[in-house]
């Protein structure tokens, strides 16, 4: 690796990834940053919403535990390899805890944390025989826990769980596993949240704003590429200082 140029480190030319939630604010300026990397994209969302410009779209209703072997036979029709897995899909359901209903702590545990052990589950086999690297976008909140958030910050801390048993497991293979953490970013998600919510959390950081899509999608290539290569297991807030401990 020495004497080789940084735009080559960060190169993902050759190599196929999957992008769940690549429809999304986070996921789908990560499926685009990947794929101007060099990389071949398919993004993961649900039926009837559009993958970016340059990626291939998959339709999977990630809530529906009986989809995933669907997917992965799409998958394998359209390629042989698989080198990165990101996944950025998630809903919330905010209520405080006596009055969360069964049902929405289930959709968000199933779509969050159900669907990332699916489909990495799936692609271990793929990911297996090469080599290659997975990230999991929590959130903060999964660290810190949230007010009105508990199935939302259940599902995020799961990830982190799940993100660093695979890594022990997957490393023996050249699988690295690592977790993306933001604060507040701007996305159609965040955007319901009220004026107050969003003012708080941009107070609460160091640097005075929230991050974009883009600011994630930047730590997600980052931890694909070469740059990393001998990072795996480790979580990586990117949240402007929101939460420093």
């Amino acid at each position: 690796m020495k004497g080789e140029d940084v735009a080559g480190l960060l190169s993902l030319a050759g190599q196929t990834a999957l992008v769940a939630g690549g429809s999304g604010g986070i996921g789908s300026a990560t499926a685009s940053l990947l794929a101007r990397a060099g990389a071949r994209v398919l993004s993961v969302d649900r039926p009837g919403l559009a993958a970016p410009p340059g990626v291939e779209g998959l339709a999977c209703d990630l809530a529906d535990a009986g989809a995933f072997e669907a997917l992965f036979a799409a998958i394998r029709s359209r390629t042989d390899r698989l080198d990165l897995l990101v996944h950025a899909a998630g809903i919330t359901r905010d209520a405080v805890l006596w009055k969360t209903s069964d049902e929405d702590w289930s959709n968000v545990l199933e779509v969050n944390l159900g669907s990332a052990f699916r489909l990495l589950r799936g692609a271990t086999p793929l990911l297996r025989a090469r080599g290659g690297a997975v990230v999991l976008i929590s959130s903060i909140n999964g660290e810190r826990g949230k007010f009105g958030q508990s199935s939302y910050a259940a599902s995020k801390a799961g990830m982190i769980g799940l993100a660093r048993s695979a890594a022990r497991e997957l490393g023996r293979f050249g699988v690295r596993v690592n977790v993306v953490a933001p604060g507040l970013v701007r996305t159609a998600m965040t955007a319901a949240l009220a004026q107050e919510h969003r003012d708080q959390a941009v107070a609460e950081t160091v640097l005075g704003r929230a991050a974009e899509p883009e600011d994630v999608a930047h730590a997600v290539l980052f931890l694909c590429s070469d740059l990393a290569r001998h990072v795996t297991g480790q979580v990586l807030r990117v949240d402007g200082g929101q939460l420093m401990a």
